[in-house]
């Protein structure tokens, strides 16, 4: 079964506190040369069928819709997941 990856961050100009946190405590744990963390969120859609231009334009709209508030977020990428990345090569 064909699985969909949606990413969604926050805005840019959207306060990260959680990002933030992160970004304070890696120093502390001895992982330098980071600057900045944004925290976002990643859905896995599992879709019956094949995943064609009708069902990127569905998930999109669901995405924008449902999975991110879009007032506050950006939906950022929607990536059909490989046999590789999905641990089953």
């Amino acid at each position: 079964m064909p699985r969909v990856v949606v990413h969604v961050m926050p805005k840019p100009e959207i306060l990260d506190p959680q990002g933030k946190a992160v970004a304070g405590a890696l120093p502390r744990l001895g992982f330098d040369g980071i600057s900045s963390v944004r925290q976002g969120k990643r859905f896995e859609l599992e879709v019956d069928g094949t995943v064609d231009e009708a069902a990127l334009a569905r998930i999109r709209e669901a995405a924008e819709t449902l999975l991110s508030n879009p007032v506050i977020e950006d939906v950022v990428a929607i990536d059909v997941a490989d046999e590789a990345e999905r641990g089953e090569a």
